[in-house]
């Protein structure tokens, strides 16, 4: 690490720690999500923010484990592991790379591989997460999920490189076992279960993708189908959702955290999807 990187990261724990009231263990944190609604033997999708849960003692591997301890290996927790740089340098944004590189980059970047590759801007917690022993990761260049616990293999198996967050993927596979989704100081934007509803209802957009993966043994740059994907609207989707009165919400640590079953909310963004589609 720089001393620049050094500097940044003490300035930020500083900040946090500034704005903590009470500081958290994986033993409160527990008591927390508990008291919110998560009990042993559940399904749950988690998106995490570490920061909005104030200084956490143990930081991700605490809040790991505290997820753990509450589900129990009764029941199974997933996190999604993305790897948006795995993707084609045609269209990156932010930031773009220069037109030359391009050819160079489908030639070169390294086969995304499960064991190894990491997620991309997903946070500590998914990154301690997917590193934990016993965890195990399905094979998407793009949209992985890692899951532990009780049905984490059937859970991951056979994750489709087309329509990677549709019928084929981790998502309808939670649907399936009528799971939940947990926001732990993140918005509805990061709902990434409420994507298996743009593929469900009518009107979506059809684009082509490509990663580097390993196919029959060799490292290429495979192209593939998928649909476009719209979180921005999600928000919106959430808002209405609570008004049904099946998400509980109240705070885990500092943070606002929300429990929603992912049947039922999929099944409403598909019909918010279908009349806002027209």
């Amino acid at each position: 690490m720089t001393l620049l990187a050094e500097k940044e990261a003490f300035m930020s724990e500083e900040q946090v720690i500034q704005e903590t009231s009470t500081l958290c263990t994986r033993e409160s944190l527990a008591a927390d999500l508990r008291r919110l609604g998560l009990k042993a033997g559940m399904t749950v999708l988690v998106h995490t923010s570490l920061r909005s849960l104030g200084w956490v003692c143990g930081s991700p591997v605490a809040v790991v484990e505290a997820l753990m301890d509450v589900v129990t290996a009764s029941g199974t927790l997933v996190m999604p592991t993305q790897t948006g740089n795995y993707s084609d340098p045609a269209n990156w944004q932010h930031p773009p790379v220069p037109q030359p590189w391009w050819d160079v980059i489908y030639e070169a970047m390294p086969a995304f591989r499960p064991e190894v590759t990491p997620s991309h801007k997903m946070g500590a917690v998914v990154e301690a997460f997917r590193t934990h022993p016993g965890v195990v990761r399905s094979n998407h260049p793009q949209v992985s999920f890692a899951a532990w616990g009780k049905h984490a293999e059937q859970i991951i198996a056979n994750h489709a490189l087309e329509n990677g967050l549709g019928e084929q993927s981790p998502l309808a596979r939670m649907y399936d076992l009528d799971g939940y989704a947990l926001l732990l100081g993140v918005g509805y934007d990061s709902n990434t279960t409420f994507h298996l509803a743009e593929y469900r209802a009518p009107g979506a957009q059809e684009v082509q993708l490509g990663a580097p993966i390993i196919e029959n043994g060799t490292r290429i740059w495979k192209r593939f189908k998928d649909i476009e994907l719209d979180a921005d609207i999600f928000p919106a989707i959430g808002e209405e959702f609570e008004h049904t009165g099946q998400v509980l919400i109240n705070k885990v640590g500092q943070a606002d955290a929300r429990l929603l079953p992912q049947r039922a909310g999929v099944d409403f963004a598909t019909e918010w999807l279908r009349r806002h589609r027209l």
